[in-house]
């Protein structure tokens, strides 16, 4: 018997500008979890509905797990909360075989930014497809930090 394996492997790109200056741009593998892989299989034969659309930053520096189902400190207000991406499909291997969200948030205020993640729901709650942490990236008003995440189906 011939048995593919299929997987999910999901990293992404942060770039962190202030006054148009890049100050950071880094690149880093981040975590696919468990309620994100029942998403996708439920997305296959259309037991659910919706995508993965929204990106949402956090402050925690916990480290990602496969049972995390939300961020560990969400941001939930001011101009850095969950929000909209730009949805397309890239190639990494084979024509379309990632999928890519890209966002920029604009800082009304000061946080230091350490986590991110992509759901399903505008809103807080929902399932979470993915969650990276990194070093934390301190905005200040009028910073931008542009999220591109690309989950990759091998």
């Amino acid at each position: 018997m011939n048995k593919e394996n299929i997987g999910l492997h999901g990293y992404f790109t942060l770039r962190h500008l202030r006054n148009d200056v890049l100050l950071e741009e880094i690149t880093l593998h981040n975590t696919v979890t468990n309620t994100g892989k029942d998403e996708v299989a439920g997305l296959i034969n259309e037991t659910r509905t919706g995508g993965f659309k929204w990106i949402s930053l956090g402050t925690s520096e916990t480290a990602a797990g496969v049972t995390d189902t939300a961020l560990k400190a969400a941001i939930s207000s001011g101009s850095l909360t969950r929000a909209s991406a730009s949805t397309s499909q890239v190639t990494t291997d084979v024509t379309n075989d990632t999928a890519q969200l890209v966002h920029t948030f604009t800082a009304t205020a000061s946080y230091t930014v350490k986590e991110a993640g992509i759901f399903d729901t505008a809103t807080s709650g929902g399932r979470m497809l993915a969650r990276g942490t990194f070093t934390g990236k301190a905005m200040t008003n009028g910073d931008t930090l542009t999220v591109t995440y690309k989950i990759d189906v091998d």
